[in-house]
């Protein structure tokens, strides 16, 4: 089963191709952080998250997306921005007939390092242990979306 994971965001968001076939582990086979300018107008900006996700889809033909529910912070403004930016992604997946599973940050930790307060340090120690990966990753972003997809096969028992 191949699924996409996304740790969403508006300027930086976490994206992750995960595999796990029948009796085996899962296997990173695509992550990035991908990026948006702020220079650029916010339409074009939620047309770039789209055109890079669908782009994905096509290119990878996964079976469901997992993907971060939104945490609120105290700058509402960028709470909003990642809520849309979320919006385009979630109905992208519907328009592709991708079923979409959404994770809390505190059951994505739970799922990664089997404590729900975790911080990010654990969470990047413990992901290479669970993951076969086979590039150097330097973003928390990819570390993050990458944990949304561990925490999909974690909750939906894929064997």
């Amino acid at each position: 089963m191949k699924i996409i994971s996304i740790d969403p965001g508006y300027e930086r968001l976490g994206i992750a191709i995960i595999e796990k076939t029948k009796g085996g582990k899962e296997t990173l086979l695509f992550s990035e952080c991908f990026k948006t300018s702020p220079k650029d107008e916010h339409c074009l900006r939620l047309s770039q998250i789209h055109t890079r996700i669908e782009y994905l889809i096509g290119a990878y033909y996964p079976e469901a997306l997992a993907i971060e529910n939104l945490f609120f912070n105290t700058n509402q403004k960028t709470a909003i921005l990642v809520a849309e930016a979320r919006g385009v992604i979630l109905a992208l997946a519907a328009l592709s007939g991708i079923s979409a599973f959404e994770y809390s940050p505190p059951q994505i930790k739970l799922s990664v390092t089997g404590y729900g307060k975790s911080d990010k340090n654990q969470i990047m120690k413990m992901i290479p242990m669970l993951i076969d990966i086979d590039k150097e990753i330097t973003s928390d972003d990819e570390f993050d979306a990458i944990a949304v997809g561990l925490t999909y096969f974690a909750h939906n028992r894929v064997v």
